[in-house]
């Protein structure tokens, strides 16, 4: 068998692959949204743009997200992140864990952790100005009291 003849054969190979990978099924779910973060306007405008895609029942699925490999990722990705912190389940938290919840997230958002940086290199828009990191820092300090 000639390299060229080779080449083809792992070729079609991984193209196999590639097409049976398409038929794992993972869950790409939004769950109805119980309740919503009370904020005011300008932090939900915020928090949708650079968190409402992992952190609440209204994700927005881009085409990638419906790829294997890359969509087995963003969907434990997106499931870890709302196990964690969900403004789609709010009210159900008590007032000491939201408490904790909100420091945790102006730690992460402080460090530049959040949103990460895998997600920016496709959503440039999430990216937190100087601005809106004041403007949660502002928000979130002032709820904690």
């Amino acid at each position: 068998m000639s390299s060229n003849e080779k080449r083809w054969k792992w070729l079609g190979a991984i193209a196999g692959l590639v097409v049976a990978l398409q038929l794992v099924p993972i869950e790409r779910d939004n769950p109805p949204v119980e309740f919503d973060l009370p904020a005011p306007p300008a932090v939900k405008s915020i928090m949708k743009q650079s968190c409402y895609d992992c952190h609440s029942h209204e994700t927005t699925w881009p085409w990638y997200g419906y790829v294997a490999p890359v969509s087995w990722y963003l969907a434990y990705t997106i499931a870890e992140a709302r196990s964690e912190f969900n403004v789609s389940t709010w009210k159900t938290y008590r007032p000491d864990k939201r408490r904790r919840l909100l420091r945790d997230a102006l730690e992460e958002i402080e460090k530049e952790a959040m949103p990460p940086w895998e997600y920016l290199l496709l959503h440039g828009e999430a990216r937190l100005s100087e601005q809106e990191h004041e403007i949660l820092r502002d928000w979130i300090t002032a709820t904690e009291d």
